[in-house]
C-alpha cells in the first residue's frame, strides 16, 4: 500500500520519533532515507512511502499518534 504524508500538525516536532516511525513502518527504507524524508515532511512538502499490507493497521495507528496527516494512495 502507498501513502501519501502530507504534514505533521504538532507545535514542536520530534525529528527522531518521525524518522523512526517512517523507518519501522516502511518497507525498503534505510535510515538515511528515513531521516532526508522526515527533513521533506516538516519543510511542508508531501512524501510517498510503502507499507506493508499485513501492518497497514499499526502503521496507520502510529503515523496518527505522531500528528501525521495522510492518505491511501494505493
Amino acid at each position: 500500500m502507498k501513502l501519501n504524508l502530507l504534514s505533521c500538525d504538532t507545535q514542536r516536532p520530534d525529528r527522531r520519533a518521525i524518522s523512526k516511525c517512517i523507518l519501522e513502518i516502511s518497507s525498503n527504507m534505510t535510515p538515511a532515507l528515513s531521516n532526508d524524508l522526515t527533513d521533506i515532511l516538516l519543510e511542508g512538502d508531501p512524501v510517498e512511502i510503502e507499507i506493508d499490507d499485513k501492518g497497514s493497521g499499526s502503521a496507520l495507528r502510529a503515523l496518527r499518534k505522531s500528528s501525521i496527516d495522510y492518505e491511501v494512495v494505493e
